[in-house]
């Protein structure tokens, strides 16, 4: 892993990054549409920071219209080689209040209507995903948050739904059935997707609420999300921040392998590829496919 830009991307509550400089929205095109919004570039110190608002400044975009797919491509095209994810979700459990930081390690997928991945007809491929969060990006989070004092849990389950309704308490209760901790809307596909751009990635899921099992809060109200948001957004910020510099100081190929994701995933015969779709992923897996991706 060269020495590539650290990458953001913001959830509700989380539209730009304190203390860059050299800051610069750029717009970034992508093959497969238009993302969330431009990039914001920057450095932190030494470090390249490229960040990207998932929802959009303003907030305008609902979880299931997130393109997913163009928020990646960028993402990579901008120079990134690590991604931190940011995201609002409801606890499961009662050992997870409100306010809490949780640097998840699983994922199940909820999800009904989402394109999940970059490859298809013409270019067929398997990434494994049984580690679906980088170790080291994870433990990077955990020991700053932990340093700085933030209420930060390291490992558990997260589970996407489609949205953008919340859950039923049937439904919410059947997540906490499957071993779930937090429930969220945005971060899958994007972690599958990440894998496939060969992208280190870990989230941080901010808990704003207890979803609609717990028999002593009341049900999921946006107003109550907003006022726990405002504080956890300050909290990312600054753990983000600080947690940059530590990120940043691993240059070398990623131990886990998330930087070679795609080694041995392409199963299709090299003169069986669809050579559009290859040209299409020129960013996401030209490391692989090679100059006839361009």
């Amino acid at each position: 892993m060269a020495a590539g830009a650290i990458g953001i991307v913001g959830g509700t509550g989380v539209y730009d990054l304190d203390g860059l400089t050299e800051q610069q929205w750029i717009e970034v095109r992508s093959p497969f549409g238009p993302p969330s919004d431009e990039v914001l570039c920057g450095r932190l110190g030494e470090h390249r920071v490229v960040f990207l608002p998932r929802h959009g400044r303003g907030h305008r975009i609902p979880p299931h219209e997130i393109n997913f797919l163009a928020n990646i491509d960028v993402l990579k095209r901008a120079g990134a080689t690590q991604l931190v994810s940011v995201s609002a979700v409801g606890s499961l459990r009662d050992s997870l209040p409100p306010g809490t930081m949780v640097v998840v390690d699983q994922f199940i997928d909820r999800t009904l209507r989402r394109p999940k991945t970059f490859f298809g007809t013409g270019l067929v491929a398997h990434v494994s995903l049984a580690e679906p969060v980088c170790a080291r990006l994870a433990r990077a989070l955990c020991e700053t948050g932990s340093e700085l004092g933030l209420p930060v849990v390291r490992g558990g389950t997260y589970v996407a739904m489609e949205g953008p309704q919340f859950s039923t308490k049937a439904e919410s209760e059947l997540h906490r059935a499957l071993g779930a901790s937090v429930i969220g809307m945005t971060n899958l596909p994007e972690a599958k997707l990440a894998r496939e751009a060969e992208l280190c990635y870990a989230t941080v899921a901010m808990v704003t609420d207890f979803d609609c099992w717990h028999a002593d809060h009341a049900h999921v109200q946006v107003t109550d999300i907003i006022r726990v948001l405002t504080a956890n957004s300050d909290k990312a910020r600054r753990l983000l921040a600080a947690a940059i510099p530590r990120i940043g100081a691993h240059p070398a190929p990623c131990p886990h392998g998330c930087d070679r994701a795609l080694d041995a995933a392409i199963v299709t015969a090299p003169a069986a590829r669809d050579p559009a779709l290859c040209a299409k992923l020129d960013a996401v897996a030209g490391r692989v496919l090679g100059p006839r991706a361009s």
